[in-house]
């Protein structure tokens, strides 16, 4: 009987240990469980990510094309600007000779009308 008693407690024990083992069995089959359900989340959460990023790059590729253009045609813009100050300095260059050669003129002329005047007045007095 004590041998009986004996045994009935170390099958207390034992089950009392498989009880401990199988609630923290489950224990660690709930934190498995969550652990799986947070990398799901990481994993989506990451592949979501890297779509942003895909969208991102296309988007600065996108906008570095349209730059790159920009800049072709600011180019383009500024030879056309430096032809047309180029011509604008000839010209301004040949409106300045113009401009002397018109004084020379007017002098001139005004000299000759002088002169006439001159001759018109002698004439006259002889």
């Amino acid at each position: 009987q004590k041998e009986l008693l004996k045994y009935k407690q170390e099958a207390r024990n034992l089950q009392g240990i498989k009880d401990a083992l199988q609630q923290r069995l489950m224990q660690q089959d709930a934190s498995v469980l969550q652990l799986k359900q947070e990398l799901l989340r990481a994993n989506m959460d990451k592949e979501e990510l890297h779509n942003q990023n895909v969208d991102l790059q296309r988007k600065v590729e996108e906008r570095n094309q349209l730059l790159a253009e920009y800049k072709k045609e600011l180019g383009q813009k500024d030879w056309h600007l430096q032809q047309h100050q180029s011509k604008l300095d000839e010209m301004l260059r040949q409106l300045s000779e113009a401009s002397y050669q018109q004084v020379d003129l007017e002098r001139e002329l005004e000299h000759k009308e002088a002169l006439l005047a001159h001759c018109m007045k002698r004439e006259a007095e002889e």
